[in-house]
C-alpha cells in the first residue's frame, strides 16, 4: 500500500480537510491508500477535524504525540506505517495534491525507481518553483518511458542538487519504504535543514530518482514553523543557530566537493552576519538575551561572535 503522512498543527478548523479532500481524490493507482495523520498536539484537534469532514474514500488513522515538530511527527508516522506499505507519501496538512500525483508518482516508482519529487506551487504563488528558482532544467533530463511525458529521470549529482540548489518540496516526496525503511528525520533541526537531511541521505545512498516537471502540489497558508521567527523575535536566533548547525553537519556527514564547500561557506558568513545583527538589535533595544542559546551557539560557531564589531560599526553609521 501507499501510506500517506501528515504532521498535524493547526491553529484553525478546516484546514485538514482540503489535505484531505486531495488525497481522497487521487485517480486510482494498483495500491490502496492509508493516511497517517500525527497530531502534535495541536490546537484545533484532528479528530475534530476528521468527525466534521465525515467519511471519505480512504483509511484514515489518528496518531496522538506531545508537540515535538513536522520531523518528529513524520518519524512516528514512519513508525506507525502498517506492514503492508511500500511507498510512503508526504503532504503537510496545508497543502493539496493534483488529483494524479499519486498515480504519477507509482508510475515512476514502478519502473524501478526509489525517491521520487514533483514541481509545485509554493505559497501564493502561480509559477511552478522549477521556473522560479530557475534550478532544475527538465530538458536535461531524460524522459520516462511511461504514459505520462513530464516524468524523467533525474541525471547528475542529487546532493549537489540540494547542498547548492534545492528543489525538493516535501509534499511532492514519495519513497520506496522498503528500500529506506531505516531513514529518519533528524528532530534537532526542526528550524532548519531536516527536510534537506533527509533527501541528502537518500542522494548519497545513489537511489534512483525520478521527477515530474508537472506540479502536483499546491501550498497552501497554515501554522508555519517559520512563522513568528522574523527579525528580533524569540525564535529568529534559534533557526539561525539551528542552520549554521545544519550547514556544519553538511560537510561532517557527507564528501562535499570544493564548490560545495565554497557555497556552504558563503551561507555560513551571511548566517553568523545575521546572528550578530539579531543580537546586537537585542542590546540596543534592551530586550532580554537567551544566554542559555548564546551559550551553546559560541560551542558551535566561535566565529558568529567576531562578526559583532563590524555589525555594531554599521549600526552606528546608520545613525548618524
Amino acid at each position: 500500500m501507499i501510506t500517506v503522512i501528515i504532521p498535524y498543527y493547526q491553529n484553525k478548523p478546516g484546514i485538514l480537510s482540503k489535505a484531505l479532500a486531495s488525497i481522497a481524490a487521487q485517480k486510482p493507482t494498483s495500491m490502496p491508500v492509508h493516511v497517517l495523520v500525527i497530531d502534535d498536539a495541536s490546537p484545533v484537534s484532528a479528530e475534530s477535524e476528521l468527525s466534521s469532514i465525515g467519511p471519505i474514500s480512504c483509511s484514515v488513522k489518528v496518531v496522538l504525540q506531545p508537540n515535538g515538530g513536522p520531523g518528529a511527527a513524520r518519524n512516528t508516522g514512519l513508525e506507525h506505517a502498517p506492514a503492508e506499505t511500500r511507498y510512503i507519501a508526504f503532504l503537510d496538512s496545508d497543502d493539496e495534491w493534483s488529483d494524479d500525483h499519486l498515480s504519477r508518482a507509482v508510475a515512476a516508482l514502478g519502473t524501478g525507481y526509489e525517491f521520487y519529487f514533483a514541481d509545485h506551487y509554493q505559497l501564493n504563488s502561480t509559477i511552478g518553483a522549477f521556473s522560479r528558482a530557475g534550478r532544475i532544467k527538465p530538458s536535461e533530463h531524460p524522459q520516462l518511458n511511461t504514459t505520462y511525458p513530464d516524468l524523467h529521470a533525474y541525471q547528475g549529482d542529487l546532493l549537489d542538487q540540494i547542498i547548492r540548489g534545492n528543489v525538493i518540496g516535501t509534499s511532492t516526496v514519495v519513497y520506496d519504504f522498503l528500500r529506506f525503511p531505516k531513514n529518519r528525520f533528524k528532530v534537532e533541526f526542526t528550524n532548519a535543514g531536516e527536510d534537506y537531511l533527509f533527501w541528502m541521505d537518500i542522494a548519497h545512498s545513489r537511489a534512483k530518482v525520478a521527477f515530474s516537471s508537472q506540479c502536483e502540489a499546491t501550498y497552501g497558508t497554515g501554522v508555519n514553523i517559520y512563522a513568528g521567527t522574523g527579525w528580533g523575535s524569540e525564535k529568529h536566533l534559534l533557526r539561525v543557530h539551528n542552520e549554521i548547525k545544519y550547514k556544519k553537519l553538511t560537510c561532517e556527514l557527507f564528501p562535499v566537493t570544493d564548490l560545495q564547500r565554497r557555497h556552504i561557506n558563503s551561507n555560513l558568513n551571511t548566517l553568523r552576519t545575521s546572528f550578530a545583527q539579531d543580537l546586537i538589535h537585542r542590546i540596543m533595544h534592551k530586550k532580554k538575551l537567551p544566554f542559555d542559546l548564546l551559550k551553546k551557539h559560541f560551542q558551535l560557531d566561535p566565529l558568529s561572535f567576531s562578526h559583532l564589531p563590524k555589525v555594531l560599526l554599521n549600526s552606528i553609521n546608520k545613525k548618524k
